[in-house]
């Protein structure tokens, strides 16, 4: 993580909004107020502030004080990979805990979403994720047997599993998303802390090698309160879009 001076400040004023010490609609310490805090010129805390609007966390600017807007943290989708890079990178400490690990035969839809046959062996994952210590996400990961089993000699609680596989040249480049809402069951409740049946955000993630393979399949379930998806669009692919469109209709 960048340690600068700005985002240890906007890491900060995140983590209050996230604690929930600083409730939607809030006032958020001002420009003098947060330069007196951290013995700061208004550079840095111009910086931290602007960050923390870019995210949608606070609003106001232009002569207008910031306000807390939402208490949840966008996670952008090129983050998706690996939760303990993204969770450090906005200054929160990542945790983990691990409820299973075992090697068993893939059901009809683990083999239908990594290319299988019925049956053949997989490693599969339970594992809860924690932002500053705040049960936050569940990992439902199932990986093929030749990566799966490289995890036997791992810590999981250690830290980030991604890191861990890239280290043993496993680096899947590719990753297919689909996101929606699903209703807490009873083990979502339990490790989340929520009752059963609240809405939680889903994201499924295949994930692939260079060549294609898949790798990877996870049924990721977050907390909607704590934690929001973001997109980033640009114009630019825009005109790609439509060359595309050109050639379908052409062929």
């Amino acid at each position: 993580m960048d340690d600068s001076l700005h985002n240890r400040i906007a890491a900060d004023i995140r983590r209050r909004i996230l604690s929930g010490d600083l409730q939607v609609g809030a006032a958020v310490p001002s420009e003098s107020q947060l330069c007196s805090q951290w013995n700061a010129s208004r550079g840095p805390v111009r910086q931290a502030l602007g960050a923390l609007r870019s995210e949608g966390l606070i609003g106001g600017g232009r002569g207008k004080p910031p306000v807390v807007l939402r208490q949840s943290i966008s996670q952008p989708f090129e983050t998706f990979m690996s939760f303990s890079r993204w969770v450090a990178g906005i200054g929160g400490t990542p945790g983990q805990r691990t409820l299973e690990i075992a090697r068993r035969p893939a059901d009809a839809s683990v083999a239908d979403a990594l290319g299988l046959t019925e049956g053949t062996p997989v490693v599969q994952l339970l594992r809860l994720r924690l932002i500053d210590s705040r049960p936050t996400m569940i990992e439902r990961t199932t990986f093929i047997e030749p990566v799966g089993r490289l995890l036997f000699d791992f810590d999981c609680d250690s830290g980030s599993i991604y890191a861990y596989l890239a280290s043993k040249g496993i680096d899947p480049p590719h990753a297919n998303h689909v996101i929606d809402a699903v209703a807490a069951d009873t083990t979502d409740s339990s490790l989340l802390e929520i009752p059963t049946g609240a809405p939680l955000l889903r994201e499924r993630r295949l994930a692939t090698s260079v060549s294609g393979e898949p790798v990877e399949y996870s049924d990721d379930r977050y907390r909607p309160d704590i934690v929001s998806f973001s997109i980033e669009n640009t114009e630019s692919a825009h005109p790609a879009l439509a060359r595309i469109a050109e050639r379908k209709t052409a062929s």
